[in-house]
């Protein structure tokens, strides 16, 4: 079938990447034994591998392949000469001179004769050639109907696709375009754009995916590879502790050990008694700490990294057992053991609220995700939900948490967290009114869940940590050794970027990191590295 006219050069549109396509290396297979530094591919003397040359250190990378896909590289970026000029001098092409006429020939519209030059390629795939050819056909379809010629494309449906015998829902939708033929601008790729090129540009992208990699080089297979590459070296990293921005291409990638802190920049002195908590604000800018001598501290983290002491928080009776931040930073709330909750602004340092239940102590607190109200567990084991200015709205009954507990509410706020016995976790589902359970065989003294809310550090008496999956059902994920607890709450959290870190404290006057695992990093098991 005879093709319309372009005004671009055919060679520049057959040897030019016509489309981009972003999930095309994805579907290619990337087989790799081993990573090793990306300069000592480049300029390797030339061995042999049967009868084909190879280079770099290994002699696995084929030297055709190779310039190949450095030529598809070119021409992604826009560098046509550049391209057609390392064919020419290396004498290795990006395509065959077939598929190349087959490519300028769906270029062209000549639906027939690149269905006769398909066949020709070669491929040993006959699922992929009928595919193919469907593909090819269905485009044919299409434009015969926007072109008005609904004889000629009956036709082509009935003579040509019908006896594919493949896909034969889409068949069904393609025939109901016959009745009525705007049908056919939702169903191709280009939607409302009539435009030929811009379609067949598109239209060849997705014909290119069922064709296999040796016969046409995937889009964008250099950029594929190379980001492999740096996965494997981040995943190799021991002590990776920095961002995806910092990679480099010149030099492989490691993190050293002084990416993990390890050395005191600061001594904080100006609680009077034990330290029972603390928490960052969700900016950095502040920290907040709760001590036994009954109060709270707000402390301000300078531009320097050094930290001053912005508020002394007063009022309460007893040990302030936990703090919570509001999710804009704007007010905290202070939580006395089995006493009151108390809402503080930060930038005053005035108490707003004081949240009370009479006959009942509250033992934990949090925030609702848009701060507009906050949730707390009382001693009698129950769990109570507020507004801001102190009516209840929720209150769950019967052993949902203890007297002295850990409480965290997702980000969505449907499930609210909390210790319910020695040595289980509920979590209950809010909406679904629906309750699960983490159990363990040990007494559970904390816990912290991570910033995306798929997991939960669990601390137990016997001096080990657990790494619990929660996005379904719970499922132990890791345990991790190494800290000392013998008359303390010890507390441990996530840390580090991506919170590929586990970091916990120790009676032994020492913080125990661990590498946690997936999907947030490695792990290193049971191993802990000290620090001062």
């Amino acid at each position: 079938m005879g093709g319309i006219e372009e005004s671009e050069p055919p060679l520049k549109r057959a040897k030019g990447p016509v489309a981009e396509s972003k999930n095309l290396a994805e579907d290619s297979s990337v087989k790799e034994s081993s990573v090793c530094s990306l300069g000592d591919v480049m300029a390797r003397p030339l061995t042999s591998q049967g009868d084909e040359e190879t280079i770099g250190s290994k002699g696995v990378i084929k030297k055709s392949e190779f310039i190949k896909i450095i030529t598809r590289a070119l021409y992604s970026l826009g560098y046509d000469k550049s391209g057609a000029l390392l064919e020419e001098e290396s004498g290795i092409p990006m395509h065959s001179s077939v598929v190349n006429q087959f490519m300028q020939q769906v270029m062209d519209g000549y639906w027939d004769e690149s269905i006769i030059t398909l066949h020709m390629i070669g491929l040993s795939d006959e699922t992929a050639v009928k595919s193919a050819s469907f593909l090819i056909l269905e485009q044919k379809f299409l434009e015969l109907l926007r072109r008005d010629k609904v004889s000629a494309a009956l036709n082509s449906l009935r003579s040509e696709i019908v006896p594919l015998q493949i896909n034969m829902s889409r068949v069904h939708e393609l025939a109901s375009c016959i009745i009525s033929p705007s049908k056919s601008l939702t169903l191709g790729d280009s939607g409302q754009d009539t435009e030929d090129e811009k379609s067949r540009s598109k239209f060849l992208a997705k014909l290119q995916k069922l064709l296999p990699a040796s016969v046409v080089i995937p889009e964008k297979r250099l950029e594929h590879l190379v980001e492999k590459a740096l996965d494997v070296q981040r995943d190799s990293c021991l002590f990776h502790n920095t961002s995806d921005s910092d990679f480099s291409l010149y030099s492989d990638h490691q993190c050293g050990r002084n990416r993990i802190p390890s050395q005191t920049l600061q001594i904080l002195e100006a609680h009077s008694d034990e330290v029972w908590f603390l928490q960052f604000s969700h900016d950095g800018k502040y920290l907040a700490s709760s001590s036994k001598d009954q109060s709270a501290i707000i402390w301000e983290v300078k531009e320097d990294g050094q930290v001053s002491l912005k508020h002394r928080l007063s009022g309460h009776r007893k040990p302030v057992f936990t703090v919570s931040w509001s999710p804009n930073d704007h007010q905290l709330l202070t939580c006395g053991q089995e006493e009151a909750i108390r809402r503080w602004d930060v930038n005053s340092g005035e108490c707003l609220h004081v949240y009370e239940k009479t006959g009942v102590g509250l033992i934990s607190c949090g925030w609702f995700l848009d701060g507009g109200g906050i949730f707390a567990g009382m001693t009698d084991k129950s769990i109570c939900l507020w507004d801001l200015d102190g009516r209840e709205l929720e209150s769950w009954k019967g052993q949902k948490t203890l007297r002295i507990s850990d409480m965290a509410i997702t980000d969505d706020g449907k499930r609210i967290i909390s210790i319910c016995r020695e040595a289980a976790i509920l979590l209950l589902d809010r909406e679904a009114n629906f309750e699960r359970w983490i159990e363990e065989e040990e007494v559970i003294t904390s816990f912290s869940l991570s910033k995306d809310n798929k997991y939960l550090l669990v601390n137990l008496i016997n001096q080990e940590i657990h790494l619990w999956s929660i996005e379904s059902d719970p499922k132990l994920v890791s345990r991790y050794k190494g800290h000392k607890r013998a008359r303390f709450v010890i507390r441990s959290c996530f840390g580090g970027f991506e919170q590929a870190f586990i970091a916990s404290g120790s009676e032994d006057s020492q913080v125990n990191i661990f590498l946690s695992f997936s999907p947030f990093a490695k792990k290193i098991n049971y191993t802990s590295m000290k620090g001062a």
